[in-house]
């Protein structure tokens, strides 16, 4: 995972002064790296009984997307308030640095159907709980979130109790 953590840099003060923000575009740039990435991710779930990956606005989206077709599954997005077109649900979460709403299709999870949250980055898990909240509702399983890199040091695991997490990179400190 070395070769992976490498690509990703740090911007200092973004989006906001004291924070120190994991930039994967670096990632994404390397056609390698993006698709070791997508592999491993894609090698996890292969023989995992699930219909969909969700992607969480905006960087869920491009990993998540490329781990569904990999896999050949279905993608369902969840983004911030005000993005879907179609009936939603929502609900409002804390940030490491604020508040904000996501959504989701009222009609994107059906009662049982099996998902894998695909993220870029678990810190204080603020976002992935809010988007279990919203599968929930709509009667979806979460059989796992998985992330691209994580932030141990922030805890975030702590709120994801009761459900499996799973992470390619861990950044131990800032």
């Amino acid at each position: 995972m070395e070769s992976l953590k490498e690509k990703i840099r740090d911007i200092v003060d973004f989006p906001k002064p004291g924070i120190v923000f994991k930039d994967i575009t670096t990632l994404l740039l390397d056609a390698k790296a993006f698709q070791k990435a997508v592999d491993l991710f894609g090698n996890r779930y292969i023989d995992v009984d699930f219909k969909y990956i969700v992607g969480i606005e905006a960087r869920g989206f491009v990993i998540g997307s490329a781990v569904a077709y990999k896999l050949c599954k279905g993608v369902v997005l969840v983004r911030k308030k005000g993005k879907l077109p179609g009936e939603k649900i929502s609900t409002t979460y804390q940030l490491e640095y604020g508040e904000d709403v996501l959504e989701i299709h009222k009609d994107a999870i059906k009662k049982g159907d099996k998902v894998i949250i695909v993220d870029d980055l678990l810190a204080t898990g603020g976002t992935v709980k809010a988007t279990i909240e919203l599968i929930e509702r709509l009667g979806g399983i979460v059989v796992e979130c998985g992330f691209l890199c994580e932030l141990p040091f922030l805890k975030g695991r702590e709120k994801l109790k009761g459900y499996e997490v799973f992470s390619l990179i861990q950044f131990w400190n800032f």
